[in-house]
């Protein structure tokens, strides 16, 4: 027996000796952990936290609570421009028999815009994986591996998850403004899938040209930029291109019956009051938080946007007074829109007299063309879309080019701007030629689209309801509802 437990005793130390062995071969092999940061890092991190730049490896993947917080807040201030905002100013603005038709409409397209959203659009306008500088990529599709960690492409301090919801709000409220063209005339189910066409073929590729980390007009953040243009909240993302297509819709669809016969006054200007006094409101997370960050940038185009606004509202009205010899609320509520529109492409890169110049420029121009340009060419646009918005937007491209200085904004000097030539432009009075190449890329992109995709609708399902249903209704017609019961 003790043989036996003598080889036993040999064969247990053997083994331990072994295992000891193997358990420290396989420590020598796993890398080591790494280093904890370094109080200087740490700071410098914080640093970062506060001015908005690169944490560096020390809190890479963290978003940031301050940042995050004003960008879920003006995520909510951008739909609250939609719901209710833009179904008020223009549910007030048509016949009380259509008012419901306005408000599906967006309610439509809120609904159909995020599932589009969701699949394929976030991906299309901010992933890269395509390579290209008109589409994004596929890597996001579904809003894939989208999670709470920031896509330092465009941020370094926000999640992904609420930077795509945020900017889902824009793509939400683009194709709601086309609304305003054809309110009283086109069939709901008609809407709903041109806006489907549309998206696709106009407003994700035109977004990632203009906003994707590699986009074919993103000069501030793409040292590729082959147009080195900048457009800070949407001017010819969401203005330029929903105030184009706007025009181009009504004038295939027609006037509405009657148009210029009978009289098609507002059937509410307090709802129409209502819904500009939110826009102007829900404008600030469009503008403000289009720096993605609550930053100095930010701060500034708080600024703008307010002066803007408020000088363009004023100056409508004025002009009101002068030539009709009384200021109306809709002239306030349609000025204080333009200038809303006018300063957004500009609001991150204009000083305070800039702004003000803007708000000036904006009273004026739309003004003109809602009052001068429809009448001389008799196209129907019900809601002034496109005198606002196309106009408008495009103005504010334009003067953006004029007015830009680093001195509110140093990513226009910048490494990416510096490589693809924007900061010369910026420096030398420039810019405004890279504007008018992306006011013409949009234009035409814009136009071209809108024609092929109406066209095509119109000859497979029709745009408009029979005569009776529009002179009826489309509440009813369409909705089964009405607004008001006598």
């Amino acid at each position: 027996m003790k043989p036996l437990r003598f080889l036993l005793g040999v064969a247990c130390w053997l083994a331990l000796a072994g295992a000891f062995s193997a358990v420290r071969a396989a420590d020598a092999a796993a890398p080591a952990a790494p280093a904890a940061p370094t109080s200087e890092e740490r700071i410098a991190a914080l640093e970062a936290y506060i001015n908005n730049g690169d944490p560096g490896k020390s809190l890479t993947g963290v978003a940031g609570p301050g940042h995050n917080a004003w960008m879920m807040t003006s995520a909510a201030l951008v739909l609250f421009m939609t719901l209710p905002g833009l179904a008020l100013f223009y549910g007030g603005l048509v016949r009380k028999k259509n008012v419901l038709s306005v408000l599906a409409q967006c309610l439509g397209i809120t609904g159909l815009v995020t599932i589009l959203w969701w699949a394929f659009g976030y991906s299309l306008v901010f992933g890269t994986s395509y390579g290209s500088a008109f589409f994004g990529g596929s890597e996001y599709f579904f809003l894939k591996d989208v999670t709470s960690a920031p896509n330092t492409n465009y941020a370094y301090w926000v999640s992904q998850n609420v930077f795509s919801m945020y900017q889902m709000m824009f793509a939400i409220i683009t194709p709601a403004l086309i609304v305003g063209a054809i309110a009283e005339r086109m069939k709901f189910s008609a809407i709903l899938i041109f806006v489907t066409v549309w998206m696709f073929v106009v407003y994700f590729p035109l977004a990632h040209m203009v906003w994707g980390a590699n986009g074919f007009m993103n000069g501030v953040w793409n040292g590729e930029a082959k147009i080195p243009a900048i457009d800070f909240a949407g001017g010819t993302v969401v203005h330029m291109s929903s105030g184009w297509s706007a025009l181009i819709l009504c004038m295939i669809l027609g006037p509405r019956l009657g148009f210029g016969k009978e009289k098609m006054a507002p059937h509410s200007m307090v709802l129409c009051m209502v819904g500009t006094g939110m826009l102007w409101v829900g404008w600030y997370g469009f503008n403000a938080g289009s720096a993605v960050a609550a930053d100095g940038v930010a701060a500034n185009a708080f600024m703008t946007t307010t002066l803007a606004t408020a000088v363009a509202a004023f100056t409508w009205g004025m002009l009101e007074k002068i030539t009709r010899g009384h200021a109306s609320v809709l002239g306030f509520c349609s000025g204080a829109v333009a200038g809303l529109v006018v300063i957004t492409p500009a609001c991150g890169f204009v000083n305070s007299t800039g702004s003000v110049i803007i708000g000036v420029l904006a009273g004026v121009i739309p003004f003109l063309a809602c009052t001068k340009l429809k009448s001389m060419f008799k196209y129907d646009d019900a809601l002034d879309t496109f005198g606002v918005h196309a106009v408008g937007g495009t103005l504010g491209a334009l003067v953006t080019g004029f007015l830009a200085t680093s001195s509110v904004n140093a990513n226009l000097v910048g490494a990416p701007a510096t490589k693809n030539g924007l900061a010369a432009l910026v420096t030398n009075g420039g810019l405004w030629l890279a504007q008018l190449k992306a006011i013409g890329l949009t234009l035409v992109l814009s136009v071209v689209a809108t024609v092929i995709i109406a066209f095509i609708l119109k000859a497979i399902i029709g745009l408009r309801p029979t005569a009776e249903v529009e002179q009826q209704g489309l509440d009813i017609t369409e909705h089964g509802e009405e607004g008001y019961i006598a």
